[in-house]
């Protein structure tokens, strides 16, 4: 009876969003056997993923899985620079484009946990230029002109964290906002160096928004105004309090904004495809250059800018399943990271998934599709690179491509029923937390 009553205590922890079986995991290489996973059955990402190569689907590919700390599996495939004939290699860095969301949304939760705001405190509070929004009303796709009516409501910091405020995306976002804002010229945080966030944000402060906040999901540049946030209420550039408060204390050595010469080389090729759908090297433009990585910058993009390996995104990752801690630093406190695992959106979906503060959330209507855990939380980047972490089963998983367009995204789908099905012993740590 006694561990039944166990049994259900701790499937009741681990439901919550955040992890206690693994709480003071730090990453390490052992031996799959260690973790419950299948060798042999882990050897079938190598050849899932080395078609993909064989067949010229990506030129190279990174896979990474650990559980409960233990890496069991860290490889790359392919190469870095087809035309140079160069491999890549495992501490290659990507951009990691809107993996960058993550790291942005705890530094907001940090500064939450420090008294500086409350999540559903205006940002116009912070940033004034957000005072009296108004919502999209008629739109001239002739002449780009449009009327507003005043909105309903102010924006809060939680409808930022949860993509719920209106606010859209510069070319990937609706076609009413695709065109306002490049009118207004406003960023989307990836390839444009120049210029200071303060500005971008004030522009996009002034602009419509596409819907009332809270009412709908729409994915924009909520995160970018958070790093703006950050800045006003730390007296920090989001560069410097991502480096001293969050990259320096987990020892993540190889994440930046923008990377020191010493490690230019290490940036991956960035690829596109051609009309045959042939992979060919990105080119510059719109005076865009593929590689804004190895350029002096001064704009930090809180929803697009960095650049980062598999194993530097991994640790960040384990901190938030040892539920906000990472080798003996502390960023977050359990209860803060259940919070930004738990469904914060209600009744609005992503498909089958919801939504937390800063990562989207399987369901256990999407937990049935692949075998990723309900609770599990997740996003990943326009150019290919992709994550989840599984409180349920300890898992950090990352696939990381340099590639956009990619009409064979499907491989991060097949690489997740490819994890899941080598694991062949339930959770270590929940078994001997229920013992």
């Amino acid at each position: 009876m006694y561990r039944t009553i166990f049994t259900l205590f701790f499937a009741l922890i681990l439901s919550s969003g955040f992890a206690q079986t693994a709480k003071h995991s730090v990453l390490q290489e052992a031996k799959p056997e260690s973790a419950g996973f299948s060798p042999e059955r882990l050897g079938r990402v190598d050849k899932v993923v080395q078609n993909y190569i064989d067949k010229g689907y990506q030129a190279g590919v990174i896979a990474f899985i650990a559980r409960n700390g233990k890496i069991v599996y860290h490889k790359s495939f392919g190469q870095d620079d087809r035309e140079a004939s160069t491999p890549l290699k495992k501490d290659a860095i990507f951009r990691i484009a809107s993996q960058t969301k993550a790291v942005t949304s705890v530094a907001v939760m940090m500064l939450f946990e420090e008294g500086k705001f409350l999540l559903d405190d205006p940002i116009s509070k912070f940033i004034p230029a957000f005072a009296k929004p108004k919502v999209l009303d008629q739109f001239n796709e002739k002449d780009t002109t449009y009327t507003t009516i005043p909105a309903k409501q102010e924006i809060t910091i939680r409808q930022l964290l949860t993509h719920t405020s209106g606010i859209s995306y510069p070319s990937i976002g609706t076609k009413e906002a695709n065109a306002i804002y490049a009118k207004a010229k406003i960023p989307s945080g990836i390839g444009t160096p120049n210029g200071k966030l303060a500005d971008a944000i004030n522009s996009l402060a002034a602009l419509p928004l596409i819907h009332q906040p809270g009412e709908k999901f729409s994915y924009g540049l909520n995160t970018d105004v958070l790093g703006y946030l950050v800045e006003v209420t730390s007296g920090m550039t989001l560069d410097q309090f991502f480096r001293t408060r969050i990259f320096e204390p987990l020892g993540m050595k190889d994440t930046y904004f923008y990377l020191p010469k010493e490690k230019q080389n290490r940036l991956a090729v960035l690829y596109t495809e051609d009309k045959e759908k042939a992979i060919t090297k990105m080119p510059a433009r719109n005076g865009q250059s593929p590689d804004y990585p190895k350029q002096a910058g001064s704009y930090y993009s809180g929803g697009a800018g960095l650049s980062s390996t598999a194993y530097d995104y991994a640790i960040f990752l384990q901190m938030l399943l040892n539920g906000g801690e990472y080798n003996g630093k502390r960023l977050l406190s359990p209860i803060t990271v259940r919070m930004m695992t738990s469904n914060q959106i209600g009744d609005l979906n992503l498909g089958f998934k919801k939504f937390g503060l800063g990562f989207g959330l399987t369901t256990e209507r999407e937990a049935v599709r692949l075998g990723v855990s309900a609770g599990s939380f997740d996003w990943g980047g326009i150019f290919g690179t992709t994550y989840w972490a599984d409180p349920k089963e300890g898992v950090v998983a990352l696939l990381m491509t340099q590639k956009y367009p990619n009409s064979y995204g499907d491989l991060a789908d097949k690489f997740r029923v490819l994890v899941y099905q080598a694991i062949m012993e339930p959770n270590p740590a929940v078994e001997q937390m229920v013992k």
